[in-house]
């Protein structure tokens, strides 16, 4: 949303897993180096002339319920995103859908507020399974669907990896409509017999690509083969990738194709640079002298590997900077600590893998520094789309050797 600004049929459906060619590397292959072409990162933001998209109702037209109305007008929105608005009144009739657009343009509202109005007739439990491929995005949603649906006695449980076990057990003997969580978590609630995938009617994989990635697809396989009874499957990213389209047509019925962007293409409010290295130049000192610019006041630094983070974010903190780090060896409660202490502006920096490069909505992050080259155009573009979000302008620097 826009500040002022047949049953069961398809639950025999297979997920196939990707294969190796002929199951055997031919060698050893290292899997940080970029091969993309550096001026792929040049891009000059495009000023906004007038001719983004506007929608034809405003939030209190919205055929939804009157309190989800109230709720989304008491945080601020008054419109919808075309993404919010093109996908609405088919996600309202069950239907299977895939939207696609890029990231900062409300796509979690676009499916949990149609999604909780459909709930309102009939609130029998666990009916929606929303499945995220990280925490962060998991805990996000979580805290989306207590605010659009604040008042309307539904509920939900976010179960994620880095918590405890036992406590999740324990929250799902208490009924909830919602449950929103990462693979391996849910996995293994189902493996226990705490969850029973036969309740849900209604799948949502949020950044779906990434979720069908080899590291995803068994899990993603077993919860699709233990809905029996799922009715709507909807998918949403800002990128896809093509070697998906076969396994998608497995997962969905006639689904509506949304497509709010041009391909894999990074906003057009993000001004986009690279910055040469040279031999014999140190690389953090290039980096302390940016952010100690003014201008840098909130900065989110990606790096490949978790022990560069690691590495970057000491010498930073050496140097003076207040800065934090996260990435999958930190406990979830120092990712939540960090995330908390970035948002609010306690730290200038965060340092980070692509465990922040997906759909984490940080107000106002002045810029993204890629410390080394992306290893694909997809990581890319949902690394810098944590700046330049909901029509804001946002910056985008790029180290190359």
């Amino acid at each position: 949303m826009n500040k002022t600004a047949s049953p069961g049929k398809r639950g025999q459906t297979s997920l196939r897993r990707k294969r190796t060619l002929n199951g055997k590397s031919s060698g050893r292959v290292n899997r940080n180096l970029s091969t993309l072409n550096p001026m792929a990162f040049v891009r000059k933001a495009t000023a906004n002339d007038g001719n983004s998209y506007i929608a034809s109702r405003k939030i209190k037209n919205l055929p939804v319920h009157k309190n989800i109305i109230s709720n989304l007008l008491n945080k601020g929105y008054q419109t919808p995103t075309e993404i919010q608005d093109k996908t609405l009144e088919a996600i309202l009739d069950g239907k299977d859908l895939i939207g696609l657009a890029q990231t900062g343009t409300g796509k979690t509202g676009a499916f949990l507020v149609p999604l909780i109005n459909n709930l309102m007739n009939n609130k029998a439990a666990f009916q929606v399974l929303v499945v995220a491929p990280t925490r962060e995005l998991a805990m996000q949603t979580d805290r989306e669907f207590q605010m659009i649906a604040r008042g309307l006695n539904l509920f939900s449980i976010s179960l994620i990896g880095g918590t405890s076990v036992n406590a999740d057990l324990q929250k799902l003997r208490r009924p909830c409509h919602f449950i929103i969580g990462t693979p391996g978590r849910l996995t293994d609630m189902v493996r226990q017999g705490a969850l029973d995938l036969n309740n849900f009617t209604t799948l949502v994989l949020d950044e779906f690509d990434r979720l069908l990635e080899m590291g995803f697809s068994h899990d993603i396989n077993q919860l699709v083969d233990g809905m029996n009874n799922r009715q709507q499957t909807i998918l949403f990213s800002a990128t896809e990738d093509k070697g998906q389209k076969q396994l998608l047509g497995r997962l969905l019925d006639s689904p509506v194709e949304i497509r709010v962007l041009k391909g894999n293409t990074s906003p057009d409010t993000i001004d986009q640079d690279i910055v040469s290295v040279k031999n014999g130049e140190n690389k953090i000192d290039v980096l302390l002298s940016m952010l100690r610019d003014k201008t840098f006041e909130k900065v989110l630094v990606f790096a490949e590997t978790k022990r560069r983070v690691s590495r970057i974010c000491r010498d930073l903190r050496r140097a003076g900077i207040r800065a934090d780090e996260i990435h999958g060896d930190k406990s979830q409660n120092h990712r939540i600590n960090a995330l908390n202490s970035f948002k609010k502006m306690k730290i200038q920096v965060l340092v980070a893998t692509d465990v922040a490069a997906r759909g984490l909505d940080i107000s106002r992050v002045s810029h993204v520094i890629n410390y080394q080259q992306p290893r694909n155009m997809d990581s890319y573009i949902h690394r810098i789309g944590r700046t330049g979000r909901a029509g804001r302008s946002g910056k985008a620097i790029t180290f190359i050797n």
